[in-house]
């Protein structure tokens, strides 16, 4: 089992962004891992405080994984953080090493762990 990161930011606190965002973040991180639904154990989703329109968790039902256990959080409030970020550790039984993972971070959340983006890990 692997753990796999990933992050993404939203521009508003707007329940189609929301959706629609982790939408793209969970097919970028099962493509680039080459993860089927039933390889996922589980997701766990943290949003920043500055994000209450929807849970991520319902755009992922969307996409079909209705049996996968799913888990809300909130990022604790730290000055001067990136806001409206939603952040993903899904939880995957892989037979990839832990340095095959490619971590996924897109649009502003790239700027958290540019050291775990595709573009500089490698």
């Amino acid at each position: 089992m692997r753990g796999i990161r990933g992050a993404i930011t939203v521009n508003a606190d707007d329940a189609r962004e929301i959706y629609e965002a982790t939408q793209r973040l969970l097919a970028s991180m099962t493509q680039q891992n080459r993860v089927e639904l039933d390889d996922i154990a589980s997701v766990l989703f943290s949003v920043t405080t500055d994000l209450r329109a929807a849970f991520p968790a319902l755009s992922a039902r969307e996409m079909g994984w209705v049996h996968v256990p799913m888990l809300h959080f909130c990022e604790i409030e730290v000055p001067g953080s990136m806001p409206r970020v939603i952040r993903v550790l899904m939880h995957v039984n892989t037979t990839l090493a832990q340095n095959e993972i490619n971590h996924v971070y897109l649009d502003g959340a790239r700027a958290l762990r540019p050291d775990l983006t595709a573009d500089s890990a490698r």
